[in-house]
C-alpha cells in the first residue's frame, strides 16, 4: 500500500502539564493525554503554557493523509521499525483519524528521506 504523509509546518513541545488551565485548545494541533498519574501536551512550541513541569522542544510532526481505517494494521509498526533501524527516535500521537508522528528537528529530514525511499509520499502541508 502506498501511504502518502504530509509534513505539517512548526516546531513542536512535548511537554508534561500539572492542568488543562492554560492550554490554547484554539490552536490547529493540541494534544492531551491524561492518565492517573500525568497529563502530557503536544503543541506549537510557541503555545507551550505557562505552568509546565517539563518540556522537550525541537521536533518536527507528519502525518498520514486520509482517514485511516481502523482495520489497517502495522502502520505504526512499520514506521517506527524504519525509524529504529535507523537511529532515529520517534513520539507518536493518534487521533480518531490518522497518526501523527513527531521526530526531533536534527533527525527530520534524514527521516523524510527514509519514508520516500521506501515508497512513501511526502507532500507538504497546505
Amino acid at each position: 500500500m502506498n501511504m502518502e504523509v504530509e509534513v505539517i509546518k512548526g516546531r513542536f513541545s512535548v511537554c508534561k502539564v500539572d492542568s488543562i488551565d492554560g492550554i490554547d485548545l484554539h490552536s490547529d494541533y493540541s494534544f492531551i493525554g491524561k492518565t492517573d498519574s500525568e497529563i502530557s501536551l503536544v503543541c506549537p512550541e510557541e503555545g507551550v503554557p505557562v505552568r509546565t513541569i517539563e518540556r522537550d522542544d525541537g521536533w518536527n510532526m507528519f502525518r498520514f493523509t486520509g482517514q485511516l481505517d481502523f482495520s489497517l494494521i502495522g502502520i505504526l509498526s512499520k514506521v517506527s521499525t524504519l525509524m529504529a533501524d535507523n537511529g532515529i527516535g520517534i513520539f507518536t500521537v493518534s487521533t480518531f483519524d490518522t497518526d501523527y508522528i513527531l521526530i526531533k528537528e536534527k533527525d527530520f529530514q534524514r527521516a523524510l528521506t527514509i519514508l520516500k525511499d521506501t515508497g512513501y509520499t511526502i507532500s507538504p502541508s497546505d
